[in-house]
């Protein structure tokens, strides 16, 4: 796990994938990416279940195990932890650190619109830590992802970073001026969402951010090039081979 949080101090951010199955993260494992993260919308939308309800827990972990054989650190985005009981969460976090998973995304999003108190989240990132002392605990805001909270962003950063967090994530986040005022209200390494269009890894990187995510981007552009294949009757140019996705998998039997 010390290895995940290296990827986190190197000159460059670390461009963290999201899978959606084991497939997709051994794919981007290959591809060369050191860490992979998931996405909660490709895991929920996989299982036909809509993504943030809290109605995953179950194929979250089923994916996790899996992706624990991966060459690589894996982090997990546990949503809001899939119970409004610390000891439920930091149970389910123990269970994810026996796997060999490196670390988890928890938020503090609410899929009615609202944020959870900032004290609760505080003290459930608490009872995470001492229940995985070793797990990498990514603590996100939904402060800018959810409309109307923008001006809690810094109060919560700084509350999670006092709470124990390793790193803090502020999904929606663009402007210059407010990622800087991030990374300036915590030491710790900032995550931020990769906007297409409204922000560059080099000037994210200019800024001090130490951690790019895709969240549910792939999964998105795979459902696309999925329905652009059906309908056209060609494959994208380099889509793997039957036998290139057999050996993917097979090759996992032996990690871990």
């Amino acid at each position: 796990m010390s290895l995940f949080r290296d990827l986190h101090e190197r000159d460059t951010p670390l461009l963290l994938p999201n899978a959606w199955d084991v497939a997709s993260g051994a794919a981007l494992a290959e591809a060369g990416f050191p860490a992979i993260g998931t996405t909660s919308l490709g895991v929920a939308a996989a299982a036909g279940k809509p993504d943030a309800e809290g109605g995953t827990r179950q194929e979250t972990l089923a994916l996790a195990r899996g992706l624990a054989r991966l060459p690589v650190p894996v982090t997990v985005d546990v949503e809001g932890g899939f119970s409004d009981r610390a000891e439920d969460v930091a149970a389910l976090a123990a269970e994810l650190a026996s796997y060999g998973i490196a670390g988890i995304n928890i938020e503090d999003g609410r899929s009615d619109g609202s944020l959870g108190p900032a004290d609760r989240q505080s003290a459930l990132i608490g009872a995470i830590k001492d229940a995985a002392p070793g797990l990498f605990v990514n603590a996100r805001t939904d402060s800018f992802w959810l409309p109307g909270h923008e001006a809690e962003t810094l109060e919560r950063v700084r509350a999670y970073t006092g709470a124990g967090a390793d790193g803090v994530f502020v999904p929606g986040i663009a402007e210059e001026a407010d990622v800087r005022a991030v990374v300036a209200a915590t030491p710790l390494p900032v995550n931020v969402l990769f906007l297409p269009g409204r922000v560059t890894v080099d000037g994210l990187a200019e800024l001090g951010v130490r951690r790019v995510s895709y969240g549910s981007l792939l999964f998105r552009a795979a459902l696309r090039a999925a329905v652009t294949t059906a309908l056209t009757g060609g494959p994208p140019e380099g889509a793997p081979s039957y036998a290139d996705v057999e050996r993917l998998v097979s090759g996992l039997d032996g990690l871990r």
